[in-house]
């Protein structure tokens, strides 16, 4: 396990120069920021920018070429996660770092059900008690607003706002410390993607989350988060306080964005 010395107060996540190429092609150049327990901080930009690789390279999934993601676990120990064992990152992954994919069959075991995709990383963790797994999944079922009558239905019969809540509550049951959304309202309808994202916000602020947001959607960023962060062709050419960004965006292209944003 790979510590650094720190002392209080410490950032959830620290990122230091983060560097990723894909061959010859540059998806993320030099990124850096920290991210403090209970912040919310989207990441913009447009397809191609790099966001969706910055936020793997966060998670462990992806390994940056050079650069370092500290994160500071619930019992104070600051890990490099790209330095730690697979068996210690698995165990973070499923207990203090969520991830919610844009596609919600990356994020979701499709041919069980709804209550086994939530108990699912309860198991893992030693708990076999069928009638709390249960009672436990149901309860989360509720929580991101899913009938729990729904509870034997497998994804496939889920609608796509149905499947999002469902990667939500899959991810929350072990109470992480830390969410990483990719896109999570993308391709939903306009009414599903506002309940989705009133559910986001309330839960984040009942469970004091930490969250980082991909999103090519400057409303999305700006509902859901204090602070974000600006990318194109890889750099983060703009960061500052969310509102203060889109109010007054200093670099030419947060000017662009917001402008579109504004003409659509």
């Amino acid at each position: 396990m790979t510590l650094i010395s720190s002392s209080n107060p410490k950032p959830l996540l620290s990122v230091r120069e983060i560097y990723k190429s894909y061959g010859r092609r540059v998806a993320v150049r030099g990124v850096s920021f920290e991210l403090w327990p209970g912040e919310i901080l989207a990441v913009v930009g447009e397809s191609g920018s790099g966001k969706s690789t910055l936020l793997r390279t966060l998670a462990a999934q992806l390994q940056p070429d050079s650069g370092d993601v500290f994160f500071t676990s619930k019992d104070d120990q600051v890990l490099n996660l790209h330095a730690i064992s697979e068996a210690t990152l698995r165990y973070l992954s499923r207990t203090e770092i969520g991830f919610v994919h844009q596609n919600s069959e990356d994020g979701l075991r499709m041919d069980v059900t709804a209550g086994a995709n939530v108990a699912e990383r309860l198991m893992s963790l030693g708990q076999r008690n069928y009638s709390k797994l249960r009672e436990t999944a149901r309860m989360w079922l509720e929580k991101v607003e899913i009938d729990p009558s729904r509870i034997d239905d497998t994804p496939r019969q889920y609608s796509g706002g149905m499947r999002q809540r469902l990667q939500i509550a899959r991810n929350l049951v072990t109470l992480p410390t830390l969410m990483l959304m990719d896109e999570p309202t993308s391709g939903l309808d306009v009414s599903v993607q506002a309940k989705l994202l009133d559910l986001l916000r309330n839960l984040v602020k009942q469970m004091k989350l930490a969250a980082i947001i991909v999103t090519h959607d400057l409303s999305v960023a700006r509902l859901l988060s204090q602070r974000m962060v600006v990318m194109k062709d890889g750099l983060a050419v703009e960061q500052g306080l969310t509102d203060q960004v889109l109010d007054d965006p200093q670099h030419p292209y947060t000017q662009l964005l917001v402008s579109s944003m504004l003409s659509s």
